[in-house]
């Protein structure tokens, strides 16, 4: 079962201004501070809600000094989350004061948000269907866009059984069994988008456990689509596979979570290496820019 959006990882330059943002001006709270196993001398920030709990992760690789991507065509455009009914006209007054450009409130298939941008014009929308008492809840969508809607929507609604549920312009949306939404943009003709800071690297779904996670690598398998190994990321099991419209797609486990390797009162505090780069931490935290949470 895919159960709804696990989190979505982007690419940042500056850490420290990636860090305020997501801390101090939206307010979800940093839950781990590690490393790109694939590159080492990188973090990768995590920020969530105080557990770190699927749906509400998104994820960072701030490269200093890295050039900014182009969104388009193959992307995840636009990463949303819900906050308090009624709360949108605080969000605007909060962004103005502290000089984050922001849109709206603009109302798309009858909900009310707006737009935020944050340091490295990565788009982040705050729609007003939450029922939490203040801040940031869960993911409320994703938007990818696409040359061919219906490719990608063959995949979301086909393969991972998200069910179709609203369609406006040339916007569908489709929901998962849980909660959230992915809506699907085509874009036809439109530039094809390149990676770089400001930018989403991947999207990643929610599965309950292995055995769960190693059902659908094989359903994606049989469906005719290149998917990569289990991979162990510490907080999660996880699996890779491009829908055909060139948006990298992974599969996460909810478990073990964030707890993993530190309490929940000191989650982000430190800096958590995994097990084959704990030799390296002098070497690493050498080459690390200073940050402060």
């Amino acid at each position: 079962m895919i159960t709804g959006l696990h989190h979505v990882t982007a690419i940042a330059s500056d850490p420290q201004k990636n860090l305020d943002f997501y801390t101090k001006f939206l307010g979800l709270r940093l839950v781990k501070k590690t490393v790109n196993f694939d590159d080492p001398g990188t973090y990768h920030f995590y920020f969530g809600d105080e557990a770190g709990s699927p749906g509400t992760i998104l994820t960072f690789f701030p490269w200093p000094g890295s050039f900014r991507g182009r969104k388009g065509n193959g992307q995840t455009v636009r990463t949303a989350y819900t906050v308090p009914k009624n709360s949108l006209g605080e969000w605007v007054d909060k962004a103005r004061k502290a000089g984050v450009a922001v849109e709206g409130p603009q109302v798309r298939l009858n909900e009310e948000f707006v737009t935020l941008t944050d340091p490295d014009g990565m788009l982040i929308e705050l729609f007003a269907t939450g029922e939490h008492e203040k801040g940031l809840g869960k993911f409320h969508s994703v938007t990818l866009a696409e040359t061919n809607l219906d490719l990608t929507a063959g995949v979301v609604g086909g393969l991972l059984g998200w069910n179709k549920v609203a369609e406006e312009g040339n916007r569908v949306r489709y929901a998962s069994s849980l909660e959230g939404f992915v809506d699907i943009e085509a874009v036809p003709g439109g530039l094809r988008g390149t990676s770089g800071a400001g930018t989403v690297h991947h999207i990643a779904f929610r599965t309950p456990d292995d055995a769960a996670q190693a059902e659908w690598r094989r359903k994606i398998e049989h469906a005719g689509l290149h998917v990569s190994p289990v991979m162990d990321r510490n907080y999660f099991h996880s699996i890779y596979f491009r829908e055909p419209g060139g948006v990298l797609f992974e599969i996460a486990t909810d478990p073990p979570g964030f707890t993993v390797d530190e309490p929940l009162a000191e989650l982000g505090q430190n800096l958590k290496l995994p097990a084959q780069y704990e030799s390296m931490r002098g070497r690493i935290e050498s080459v690390l820019p200073k940050v402060t949470v």
